[in-house]
């Protein structure tokens, strides 16, 4: 009887291993923490294996650099969505280490004024580690403020997403 179950469980751990070997951070949807401008939650899916959308909810911390205000402990949410092109030919490596661009857009807001749309750029690069279901990422974030006023700035994050 024991032996029928120690079967049952080596079959079971050598499915999920092939399961999570055959897991590439090219598909799917991944979800995870993004530290920086701003800090808070990054999600991606993958439209195709070059192309994917990513959304990002965090809050701001730090002084609008657009507008050179010091938010004096309160926070701003920002929400923002961008379209990713990939490229993973551009650098040669073991490892795989896409570079990627896009554009998207950003909402910017707190309870004590207006929100803030901008228009953003994204220039990053992404560490796909083999067999794992992570991508760790850097990316740089030029952008251009739309409203209440506007002006040209610059964001920056690192973050980790895991795909399911």
């Amino acid at each position: 009887m024991h032996r029928k179950y120690f079967s049952y469980i080596v079959i079971a751990c050598c499915l999920f291993f092939i399961v999570q070997t055959s897991i590439t951070q090219q598909s799917g949807f991944g979800l995870g923490i993004v530290i920086g401008e701003p800090t808070g939650i990054s999600a991606k899916v993958w439209t195709s294996h070059e192309t994917a959308v990513d959304v990002g909810v965090g809050w701001s911390i730090q002084r609008d650099h657009m507008n050179n205000i010091y938010y004096d402990q309160i926070s701003r949410v920002h929400i923002h969505m961008d379209y990713l092109w990939h490229s993973f030919s551009a650098i040669h490596s073991s490892e795989q280490f896409p570079v990627y661009c896009g554009i998207g857009g950003r909402i910017n807001s707190s309870a004590r004024d207006d929100a803030s749309f901008v228009a953003r750029g994204v220039l990053g690069i992404l560490w796909l580690p083999r067999k794992t279901p992570v991508d760790v990422f850097l990316e740089l974030i030029p952008m251009l403020l739309l409203t209440p006023s506007s002006d040209v700035g610059l964001e920056a994050g690192i973050g980790i997403r895991y795909y399911f």
